[in-house]
């Protein structure tokens, strides 16, 4: 199969990531990927819905907790994306072939952080839903800089965090259950498209939070 990316950097973020939990990685799209999914962000924005806490029936709108706008997207709907999802095609081959993990799936969304908007320290998981493995983040802001806020801070086991700066083109993948993170409050407007590679596959994220 094509690929985006070589096989020796692969091996190096699947090192890291087995190391560390998490892994970062900067111009995770070429700029003529990265244009084709802000420009199609964009051109959804309008149709973006307060996002929620919890699965199911038991999603709620908590805006002390999480300030985020959702955007769900379907493979059959949204074929403008075709690159993008074929890149994520190569990422559940990388994992599977060595990793191991048995990827049979995944789930995306677009994410709109207004001024002030922000997500509280969780992890990636549901107490009814436990299938998200590897969560992906990729960052479509075209110009952000230190003070903006909107940064991705994880907790690691020792009480200790740290910051990652949501800057143009960079994904940040780590484990979904074993990796405490927060979003920082927004200074701007933060866009991003998160999503998580599945051990199973569930229905289109809308119900799902």
């Amino acid at each position: 199969m094509d690929t985006c990316h070589t096989h020796e950097k692969w091996l190096s973020w699947m090192d890291e990531l087995s190391q560390n939990d998490v892994v970062i990685i900067d111009n995770f799209v070429d700029a003529p990927l990265f244009a084709t999914i802000r420009s199609f962000f964009l051109l959804q924005l309008e149709a973006f819905t307060k996002a929620g806490i919890g699965a199911l029936n038991n999603n709620i709108i908590r805006e002390e907790i999480r300030g985020d706008y959702t955007y769900w997207l379907d493979r059959g709907r949204d074929t403008q994306l075709s690159d993008f999802w074929n890149l994520i095609d190569e990422t559940l081959h990388i994992y599977n072939r060595y990793c191991y993990l048995g990827l049979s799936g995944y789930e995306f969304h677009f994410a709109h952080y207004p001024k002030g908007g922000h997500y509280d320290k969780h992890l990636d998981q549901f107490n009814n839903r436990n299938n998200r493995t590897i969560s992906m983040v990729l960052y479509l802001n075209e110009v952000w800089q230190p003070g903006d806020g909107g940064e991705l801070e994880i907790f690691e086991n020792d009480g200790t965090s740290y910051r990652i700066e949501p800057v143009a083109a960079r994904c940040v993948m780590f484990k979904s259950a074993v990796v405490p993170h927060a979003v920082l409050p927004s200074q701007k407007p933060r866009y991003s498209l998160t999503g998580w590679l599945l051990q199973q596959p569930a229905p289109l994220g809308s119900i799902l939070g």
